[in-house]
């Protein structure tokens, strides 16, 4: 595994402080592609914290505006805005090819964000973490020079499993905004209620509806991992989150289910360990 270096890019070090398990998978790609996935998953920093950063939608779609523009500007071949992330977004989408049409879900899904009504069922929240999470594996997959349909989707699934991994890992930041991400069908169903989830209660009628989401985002990764003979060994630094997915939803199965115990909050003590393991050996 390549070491960081202490003279890390802007979009490096921006990844490494607020989306620390793509920063580590980052490290098992090689050097000159390692910048590109950077500025990716800087980019999609950007446009994930709009719905933290505005006040009113309208600001935040403001916001995705501005990337929307910038983004015209890069595809067109034109000056692109002077902005930290924007102008190594526009060298890794030059020298990858990167589809443009992916970039359009990722931005178009945190629009959706801004309205903070929860999803009505698991079916919406499924839809609602692939258009979240899968355009941004396939277009690491594309920085990779892996575009074949089996790598494709089992990037799409990957994504889909990790988003879902992370809205539940995401339970007690979300409530603390007064956002529910599970899904309100299955709150009623098992009575869980979203004012015990505002004020961090952890209850008993919580844990089944969490205990679906997760085992949604483990059927998705199990279809993502049954693709693996098929996806080239160049791909792995894209789908190695889902290592780290897995690693999760374990620790929350241990605590039964409870997205607010103490344990779970905690990021996994061997999660470097286990992501150089599984590089080596190739699984993701």
């Amino acid at each position: 595994m390549a070491k960081a270096t202490p003279d890390l890019s802007y979009c490096g070090r921006e990844v490494r402080k607020y989306d620390n398990d793509r920063f580590l998978t980052c490290l098992f790609a090689s050097a000159e592609r390692r910048e590109s996935l950077f500025a990716l998953y800087a980019f999609n920093l950007e446009i994930a914290k709009t719905r933290e950063v505005v006040t009113e939608p309208v600001l935040g779609q403001m916001r995705l505006q501005f990337w929307r523009d910038g983004l015209d500007k890069i595809y067109e071949g034109g000056a692109v805005p002077k902005h930290a992330v924007m102008e190594p977004l526009a060298a890794a989408v030059r020298e990858g090819g990167l589809s443009r049409a992916l970039f359009d879900r990722l931005i178009d899904a945190r629009e959706a964000d801004l309205d903070d009504t929860p999803p009505a069922n698991l079916s919406c929240l499924v839809n609602y973490a692939e258009v979240t999470g899968a355009p941004l594996v396939q277009l690491a997959l594309e920085i990779l020079g892996t575009k074949g349909p089996e790598a494709m989707e089992a990037g799409r699934q990957a994504g889909i499993g990790y988003a879902l991994a992370g809205i539940v890992r995401a339970v007690p930041f979300h409530a603390r905004q007064h956002r529910q991400l599970l899904p309100a069908d299955r709150m009623a169903a098992h009575g869980a209620k979203q004012g015990d989830l505002f004020e961090l209660r952890s209850t008993p009628e919580l844990r089944p509806v969490v205990r679906e989401v997760a085992e949604a985002a483990r059927d998705h990764l199990a279809k993502a991992r049954a693709l693996r003979r098929s996806v080239p060994r160049a791909a792995l630094p894209a789908l190695l989150p889902a290592v780290l997915a897995g690693l999760h939803l374990d620790a929350l199965a241990r605590e039964d289910n409870d997205p607010f115990a103490a344990r779970v909050l905690m990021p996994h003590p061997l999660r470097h360990a286990k992501l150089a393991w599984a590089a080596l050996r190739g699984r993701f």
